[in-house]
């Protein structure tokens, strides 16, 4: 059987050390490598070992039983979530590992929150056990409190014998086993199937205690592991995985990280990923076994297996392959923009390209050229990713970079419905393009509705037209920063017999999207954070302040005993650095947990609109004005005069408004 088991925890908390302990109690490695030693082996990255936690998300395979098991060891530090997250969609149960001194901390909550939104059954182990202030009961009911009433202490469990008690605990969880345990009826195995299946459905959370660093409960965690954990793949299915994972190796070649959903895949096989027309099929030209750092050649792989393979173009972490099409969106997205810097005689080629195989690896970067500003642009999490950023192209690329002070990501959108017509149309060009933009609800990104009628413009162009509006983002016209939580309907448009081209309808559909916004009452938005903090009572009132002057806003606290916990939502922009300034305040006592909530209205976007000081005019490649011919001779017609030029007359908005109701 095989189960892939993800392990992930705040950092610090002994996670690297925890699947040490994993790997050589299942003789998977000879001896145990330590963190502080640099001899991890799943931090086998050189700058894994000089900083001392986990950057990547890396593979170890072990048997235990009857099992083989897939272990992803992923990122504890926050700065590089994405990277957790996208082991994530291949995980069968995920371990968290918590402190027993520090208890549940920031990080924990987010993890936790994470699992919760993927559906995957946990378990918990609380590691540390021998360090001075320990204090695993105490972690034990924090977790009971602040994560879930349904963690099961399963250390003196055993499957052959179901103490009263537990078969109670157990049907007070699930209303189909009440019948059961007041008659009698199930006898002892049938108990553990049904805990199982609990565990399956994330109705109950096995936890268990030790110490990693001195082996203290890793054979009873495993024990438990085995005996609580199933995993059934077909393969007699078609092949079908999910991509987790894009690398390179030191001669630039493209390796896809994949798990096997179901089916069987072969070497030289062709598989088939994308959508619609970009679908295309390859062929497997090689498939390897991935242990910490060693590859090993395979001829095949079955169900439930994690490998990697070379062949594979264009394939993206959390993309479907073979009888999957859909592609897995991702909970967690960098809120900060920083610009890269390099210095002469380094060219701007040379750094784009090693950025492009950065961002193949960690779509999340968003490699962006800014060709008007000629600037490189990266999306991050925050300053420690900056500087192990630097490192790894120091030492892939062997060149040196440096990075602008990270700056809040903001986008645009819109307050009202609007119309706007582009017109592109030089000499032996002809495309004009009308559309309706209307502000959709928070953070629900761009969508494109397709109105127009056949007999109007033929339906190859109208989808041309629907592509060329979502293919790239568009610039707002208060920051140029993106659009979003917008909805482009396709009205109407106009082609020619002989000149039309299909570039010509990216011209239209631009400058009409761009003439719609000329109109607009443009709104600038800003991220958030759902925030949770946990302080004692005299912290209380200083907190809520903090918050308010962040222009943050909270629930009710909740008080239980001597501590405060308040949850809120406070602007990524004032916010981000409060950790630090709560750590001072409470000595370190008090738990800050911000998970990214989306983009909400600006607090300030007067003053962020002056600092950014963008001028909408200055982009030539993102023009409102159209372009129309007379008597062979071709000229531009500014944006506010543009709609009575128009070849397709919508004569008013009201009149336009009455034409779409009918």
């Amino acid at each position: 059987m095989n189960k892939t088991i993800g392990l992930l925890a705040h950092v610090d908390a002994g996670k690297t050390t925890f699947a040490e302990a994993l790997l050589y109690r299942t003789r998977a490695i000879r001896s145990r490598g330590r963190v502080d030693h640099r001899n991890a082996f799943l931090d086998g990255h050189e700058i894994e070992k000089a900083r001392g936690i986990t950057v990547f998300a890396d593979q170890a395979e072990m048997t235990y039983g009857n099992s083989v098991y897939f272990l992803l060891d992923t990122p504890g530090h926050v700065d590089f979530s994405a990277e957790m997250e996208r082991a994530l969609q291949v995980l069968d149960y995920a371990v968290i590992i918590v402190s027993a001194v520090e208890g549940v901390e920031g990080h924990t909550e987010t993890v936790w929150e994470l699992l919760r939104a993927y559906g995957i059954p946990t378990f918990f182990f609380i590691n540390k056990i021998d360090r001075t202030g320990a204090d695993p009961e105490r972690v034990l009911a924090d977790i009971r409190r602040q994560l879930t009433g349904d963690a099961l202490d399963v250390a003196v469990f055993t499957p052959d014998h179901w103490e009263d008690s537990l078969k109670a605990w157990l049907a007070e969880r699930d209303d189909a086993l009440l019948e059961p345990y007041f008659e009698g009826t199930l006898n002892d195995k049938e108990w553990t199937g049904h805990l199982i299946s609990l565990i399956r459905g994330r109705k109950v959370f096995p936890c268990l205690k030790g110490s990693a660093l001195l082996d203290l409960g890793i054979d009873v965690f495993l024990e438990r592991l085995d005996q609580l954990t199933v995993a059934a793949y077909d393969d007699g299915a078609p092949f079908a995985g999910r991509v987790y994972k894009i690398r390179h190796d030191g001669q630039g070649a493209r390796i896809t990280f994949i798990k096997a959903l179901q089916g069987v895949l072969a070497v030289r096989g062709e598989v088939e990923y994308g959508t619609g027309e970009a679908r295309k099929a390859e062929k497997i030209t090689a498939i390897q076994k991935v242990n910490g750092q060693r590859y090993a050649q395979a001829d095949s792989i079955s169900a439930g297996e994690l490998f990697a393979v070379t062949g594979l173009t264009s394939a993206f972490p959390g993309q479907g392959v073979g009888a999957i099409h859909d592609a897995a969106p991702f909970e967690l997205v960098p809120t900060l923009q920083s610009k890269v810097l390099f210095a002469p005689p380094l060219h701007i080629k040379e750094v784009l390209r090693a950025f492009q195989m950065l961002d193949a690896e960690d779509p999340a970067l968003g490699t962006g050229w800014d060709e008007h500003l000629q600037e490189l642009h990266i999306h991050v999490m925050g300053k420690v990713q900056l500087e192990i950023l630097q490192q790894v192209v120091r030492e892939r690329f062997g060149f040196e970079v440096s990075f602008g002070q990270p700056e809040i990501l903001y986008k645009e959108t819109i307050a009202k419905p609007v119309y706007g017509c582009g017109h592109f149309e030089p000499l032996g060009h002809y495309a004009e393009v009308h559309l309706r933009l209307e502000p959709t609800g928070l953070n629900s990104g761009v969508a494109f509705v397709n109105a127009c009628h056949p007999d109007e413009l033929a339906a190859g162009y109208q989808n041309l037209i629907g592509q060329h509006v979502l293919e790239q983002e568009h610039h707002g016209l208060l920051t140029g920063s993106p659009l979003t939580d917008v909805r482009i309907t396709l009205i109407t448009g106009r082609s020619h017999n002989k000149h039309t081209s299909g570039g010509d309808f990216r011209e239209a559909s631009f400058r009409a999207i761009r003439q719609a916004l000329e109109k607009a009452e443009n709104v600038l938005l800003e991220p958030v954070y759902h925030v949770k903090i946990k302080v004692d009572t005299e912290h209380l009132g200083k907190v809520l302040t903090d918050i308010q002057q962040a222009h943050g806003r909270f629930d009710p606290p909740e008080l239980t005993g001597s501590s405060a916990t308040i949850t809120g939502v406070v602007p990524v922009a004032s916010f981000m650095d409060y950790s630090t300034v709560l750590a001072s305040m409470t000595h370190g006592k008090g738990v800050i947990s911000l998970k990214f909530g989306g983009y909400e209205a600006c607090h300030n976007p007067g003053d962020v609109i002056r600092l950014k000081n963008y001028d909408k005019n200055a982009d030539p490649a993102y023009t409102s004005s159209s372009i129309f011919c007379a008597k062979g001779q071709s000229y531009s017609v500014p944006w506010g005069e543009a709609e009575r030029h128009m070849h397709v007359q919508v004569q008013s908005e009201q009149a336009w408004n009455s034409w779409m109701n009918a």
